[in-house]
């Protein structure tokens, strides 16, 4: 099993969710979070005065898949996230060692579906 994590621009949920939806992955965690990579934020103009947003919104979506919905799940994330532009977000992949189903026991794969 491996642990999903992508930080995407906000406006792309709904698209990542569908995609991932097509491919049959169930279920995923979304936060709302602030970062910057490689952009360093951007200087905005508010009231006259120009300021630095060093942290930009963004969100970061949480799943776990199985061995074989790993590569399906990366590209439907990586196509609907996808605008072209800078800050376009990233997909870190780690081992999941176990995942456990509160209600019914049911651990690993079982757990996920």
């Amino acid at each position: 099993m491996k642990w999903i994590t992508a930080v995407i621009k906000p406006f792309t949920l709904d698209d990542v969710r569908e995609a991932l939806a097509e491919v049959g992955v169930q279920g995923m965690t979304v936060t709302e979070v602030k970062g910057f990579g490689r952009q360093h934020g951007h200087t905005e103009l508010y009231r006259g005065a120009e300021y630095v947003v060093d942290f930009l919104p963004k969100l970061k979506v949480e799943l776990a898949v199985t061995e074989d919905q790993l590569e399906r799940a990366i590209e439907a994330i990586s196509r609907a996230a996808r605008t072209g532009k800078i800050g376009d977000g990233k997909i870190f992949v780690l081992e999941l060692e176990q995942a456990v189903r509160i209600r019914t026991q049911e651990v690993d794969a079982d757990a996920l579906s």
